[in-house]
């Protein structure tokens, strides 16, 4: 899979499932501070992407998540696995 199709999938999940909007996800955005998603919200987008493209990701390392661009990076070496 190509990065812009997991940046693709990603941006989708995060707009169906937590009404965000499209031009406010940019790889440098904050999960917390721009994009207003708490660590409830986290868990909800883990399981939401494990669905979406049949992975499992390693919950330390999504702790380490502070950007958009993490997450990008996080499911692309799922799936690289």
């Amino acid at each position: 899979m190509q990065r812009q199709e997991i940046v693709d999938i990603v941006n989708k999940t995060l707009i169906e499932n937590f009404e965000l909007k499209a031009e406010d996800l940019t790889p440098d955005a904050l999960i917390g501070e721009n994009l207003k998603l708490d660590s409830l919200d986290a868990v909800d987008m883990l399981v939401h992407l494990e669905d979406r493209l049949g992975t499992k990701y390693d919950i330390e390392k999504f702790k380490e998540v502070r950007k958009l661009n993490d997450i990008y990076n996080l499911v692309e070496e799922a799936i690289s696995k």
